[in-house]
Protein backbone atom coordinates (compact mmCIF):
# COMPACT_ATOMS: atom_id res chain seq x y z
CA UNK A 1 0.00 0.00 0.00
CA UNK A 2 1.40 3.39 -1.00
CA UNK A 3 1.84 6.04 1.64
CA UNK A 4 -0.35 9.15 1.56
CA UNK A 5 1.35 12.24 0.14
CA UNK A 6 3.37 14.41 2.47
CA UNK A 7 1.30 17.39 3.59
CA UNK A 8 2.15 20.51 1.68
CA UNK A 9 3.41 23.70 3.28
CA UNK A 10 1.11 26.67 3.74
CA UNK A 11 2.84 30.03 3.20
CA UNK A 12 1.06 33.36 3.44
CA UNK A 13 2.24 36.82 2.48
CA UNK A 14 0.83 39.77 4.36
CA UNK A 15 1.29 43.51 4.41
CA UNK A 16 -0.50 46.82 4.17
CA UNK A 17 -1.83 48.16 0.88
CA UNK A 18 0.93 48.66 -1.66
CA UNK A 19 3.44 46.39 0.05
CA UNK A 20 3.84 44.18 -3.01
CA UNK A 21 2.57 40.96 -1.45
CA UNK A 22 0.58 39.85 -4.51
CA UNK A 23 3.59 40.19 -6.81
CA UNK A 24 5.82 38.53 -4.22
CA UNK A 25 3.40 35.62 -3.89
CA UNK A 26 3.39 35.09 -7.65
CA UNK A 27 7.17 35.20 -7.85
CA UNK A 28 7.51 32.80 -4.91
CA UNK A 29 5.14 30.30 -6.52
CA UNK A 30 7.08 30.51 -9.79
CA UNK A 31 10.36 29.91 -7.95
CA UNK A 32 9.01 26.89 -6.09
CA UNK A 33 7.69 25.41 -9.33
CA UNK A 34 11.10 25.93 -10.92
CA UNK A 35 12.47 23.76 -8.09
CA UNK A 36 10.05 20.97 -9.02
CA UNK A 37 7.43 21.66 -6.35
CA UNK A 38 3.68 21.52 -6.90
CA UNK A 39 2.16 24.83 -5.84
CA UNK A 40 -1.30 26.37 -5.60
CA UNK A 41 -1.12 30.16 -5.89
CA UNK A 42 -4.12 31.96 -4.46
CA UNK A 43 -5.16 35.08 -2.56
CA UNK A 44 -7.85 36.81 -0.55
CA UNK A 45 -10.45 38.08 -0.73
CA UNK A 46 -10.96 35.72 -3.63
CA UNK A 47 -9.77 32.28 -4.56
CA UNK A 48 -13.29 30.94 -5.11
CA UNK A 49 -16.39 32.25 -6.94
CA UNK A 50 -17.83 33.29 -3.57
CA UNK A 51 -14.60 35.01 -2.59
CA UNK A 52 -14.42 36.87 -5.90
CA UNK A 53 -17.97 38.14 -5.39
CA UNK A 54 -17.21 39.25 -1.82
CA UNK A 55 -14.13 41.06 -3.12
CA UNK A 56 -16.20 42.90 -5.71
CA UNK A 57 -18.82 43.90 -3.15
CA UNK A 58 -16.65 45.01 -0.26
CA UNK A 59 -13.80 46.63 -2.20
CA UNK A 60 -15.12 47.84 -5.55
CA UNK A 61 -18.93 48.21 -5.38
CA UNK A 62 -19.45 51.73 -4.06
CA UNK A 63 -23.18 51.26 -3.39
CA UNK A 64 -22.25 48.53 -0.90
CA UNK A 65 -18.82 49.52 0.40
CA UNK A 66 -19.69 53.15 1.12
CA UNK A 67 -22.13 52.12 3.86
CA UNK A 68 -20.72 48.83 5.11
CA UNK A 69 -20.96 48.19 8.84
CA UNK A 70 -17.61 47.00 10.23
CA UNK A 71 -19.15 43.81 11.64
CA UNK A 72 -20.86 43.05 8.35
CA UNK A 73 -17.52 43.67 6.65
CA UNK A 74 -15.74 41.24 8.97
CA UNK A 75 -18.41 38.58 8.48
CA UNK A 76 -18.26 38.86 4.69
CA UNK A 77 -14.49 38.45 4.71
CA UNK A 78 -14.84 35.50 7.08
CA UNK A 79 -17.43 33.82 4.86
CA UNK A 80 -15.13 34.14 1.86
CA UNK A 81 -12.23 32.80 3.93
CA UNK A 82 -14.20 29.79 5.14
CA UNK A 83 -15.07 28.81 1.57
CA UNK A 84 -11.48 29.39 0.46
CA UNK A 85 -10.05 27.30 3.29
CA UNK A 86 -12.48 24.42 2.81
CA UNK A 87 -12.49 24.27 -0.97
CA UNK A 88 -8.98 25.35 -1.98
CA UNK A 89 -6.38 25.51 0.79
CA UNK A 90 -7.07 22.39 2.85
CA UNK A 91 -7.58 20.06 -0.15
CA UNK A 92 -4.34 21.25 -1.76
CA UNK A 93 -2.33 20.72 1.42
CA UNK A 94 -3.81 17.24 1.85
CA UNK A 95 -2.82 16.39 -1.73
CA UNK A 96 0.76 17.29 -0.82
CA UNK A 97 0.80 20.57 -2.71
CA UNK A 98 2.19 23.76 -1.25
CA UNK A 99 -0.14 26.74 -0.97
CA UNK A 100 1.13 30.29 -1.44
CA UNK A 101 -1.55 32.78 -0.45
CA UNK A 102 -1.57 36.59 -0.61
CA UNK A 103 -3.50 37.62 2.53
CA UNK A 104 -5.17 35.29 5.00
CA UNK A 105 -6.59 35.63 8.51
CA UNK A 106 -3.96 38.13 9.69
CA UNK A 107 -5.41 40.67 7.27
CA UNK A 108 -8.68 40.65 9.18
CA UNK A 109 -6.87 40.98 12.49
CA UNK A 110 -5.07 44.06 11.16
CA UNK A 111 -7.84 45.72 9.15
CA UNK A 112 -11.18 44.75 10.67
CA UNK A 113 -9.72 44.23 14.12
CA UNK A 114 -7.11 46.87 14.89
CA UNK A 115 -7.91 49.53 12.29
CA UNK A 116 -11.72 49.36 12.48
CA UNK A 117 -11.76 48.70 16.19
CA UNK A 118 -13.55 45.35 16.42
CA UNK A 119 -12.73 43.57 19.67
CA UNK A 120 -9.52 41.56 19.24
CA UNK A 121 -10.88 38.43 20.93
CA UNK A 122 -14.04 38.54 18.85
CA UNK A 123 -12.20 38.88 15.55
CA UNK A 124 -9.77 36.09 16.51
CA UNK A 125 -12.64 33.76 17.40
CA UNK A 126 -14.29 34.51 14.07
CA UNK A 127 -11.07 33.74 12.19
CA UNK A 128 -10.54 30.46 14.02
CA UNK A 129 -14.08 29.44 13.07
CA UNK A 130 -13.68 30.49 9.43
CA UNK A 131 -10.32 28.74 8.95
CA UNK A 132 -11.00 25.49 10.82
CA UNK A 133 -8.09 26.56 13.05
CA UNK A 134 -5.73 26.25 10.09
CA UNK A 135 -2.65 28.43 10.58
CA UNK A 136 0.10 28.97 7.99
CA UNK A 137 3.42 27.21 8.41
CA UNK A 138 5.07 30.53 7.58
CA UNK A 139 3.72 34.08 7.33
CA UNK A 140 5.91 36.66 5.62
CA UNK A 141 5.08 40.26 6.43
CA UNK A 142 6.28 42.65 3.74
CA UNK A 143 6.62 45.90 5.63
CA UNK A 144 6.62 49.29 3.94
CA UNK A 145 6.08 52.81 5.29
CA UNK A 146 2.52 53.98 4.74
CA UNK A 147 3.47 56.76 2.34
CA UNK A 148 5.36 54.28 0.15
CA UNK A 149 2.48 51.82 0.00
CA UNK A 150 -0.15 54.44 -0.73
CA UNK A 151 2.03 55.99 -3.40
CA UNK A 152 2.17 52.65 -5.18
CA UNK A 153 -1.54 51.94 -4.85
CA UNK A 154 -2.60 55.26 -6.36
CA UNK A 155 -1.50 53.83 -9.69
CA UNK A 156 -3.71 50.73 -9.37
CA UNK A 157 -7.38 49.83 -9.29
CA UNK A 158 -9.58 51.89 -6.97
CA UNK A 159 -10.70 50.27 -3.76
CA UNK A 160 -12.66 51.62 -0.85
CA UNK A 161 -9.76 51.67 1.60
CA UNK A 162 -7.78 54.20 -0.41
CA UNK A 163 -10.80 56.42 -1.03
CA UNK A 164 -12.45 56.41 2.39
CA UNK A 165 -9.58 55.96 4.84
CA UNK A 166 -6.82 58.39 5.70
CA UNK A 167 -3.17 57.92 6.55
CA UNK A 168 -4.01 57.33 10.23
CA UNK A 169 -6.02 54.24 9.27
CA UNK A 170 -3.11 52.71 7.38
CA UNK A 171 -0.71 53.56 10.20
CA UNK A 172 -2.95 51.47 12.47
CA UNK A 173 -2.85 48.63 9.95
CA UNK A 174 0.93 48.72 9.72
CA UNK A 175 1.36 48.83 13.49
CA UNK A 176 -1.08 45.94 13.90
CA UNK A 177 0.92 43.80 11.47
CA UNK A 178 4.18 44.55 13.25
CA UNK A 179 2.58 43.76 16.60
CA UNK A 180 1.28 40.44 15.23
CA UNK A 181 4.75 39.57 13.96
CA UNK A 182 6.31 40.39 17.32
CA UNK A 183 3.72 38.27 19.14
CA UNK A 184 4.24 35.17 16.94
CA UNK A 185 7.94 35.04 16.04
CA UNK A 186 7.75 31.29 15.42
CA UNK A 187 5.37 31.83 12.50
CA UNK A 188 6.12 35.34 11.27
CA UNK A 189 9.10 36.72 9.40
CA UNK A 190 9.38 40.40 8.44
CA UNK A 191 10.85 41.55 5.13
CA UNK A 192 11.51 45.17 4.21
CA UNK A 193 9.53 45.95 1.08
CA UNK A 194 10.66 49.50 0.24
CA UNK A 195 13.50 48.41 -2.01
CA UNK A 196 13.46 46.57 -5.30
CA UNK A 197 11.20 43.65 -6.09
CA UNK A 198 14.27 41.50 -6.74
CA UNK A 199 15.68 42.25 -3.29
CA UNK A 200 12.40 41.34 -1.58
CA UNK A 201 12.10 38.16 -3.65
CA UNK A 202 15.61 37.05 -2.63
CA UNK A 203 14.89 37.62 1.06
CA UNK A 204 11.61 35.72 0.82
CA UNK A 205 13.25 32.76 -0.93
CA UNK A 206 15.85 32.56 1.84
CA UNK A 207 13.06 32.37 4.44
CA UNK A 208 11.01 29.81 2.53
CA UNK A 209 13.91 27.49 1.66
CA UNK A 210 14.18 25.76 5.08
CA UNK A 211 10.39 25.54 5.50
CA UNK A 212 9.84 23.73 2.20
CA UNK A 213 13.12 21.94 1.66
CA UNK A 214 14.17 21.37 5.26
CA UNK A 215 17.57 23.05 5.11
Amino acid sequence: MSEPPRRGRFITLEGPDGSGKTTAARHLAEWLRSRGESVVLTGEPGGTPLGDEVRRLVLHERSVSDDLDPRADALLFAAARAQHTARVIQPALERGEHVVCARYLDSSLAYQGAAYGIDADAIRTLQRFATYDLLPDLTILIDVPVEVGLGRKRHGEWNRFEDAEGVAFFEKVRKAYLDLAAAEPERYRVVAGSGSVADADALIRDLVEPVVFGR
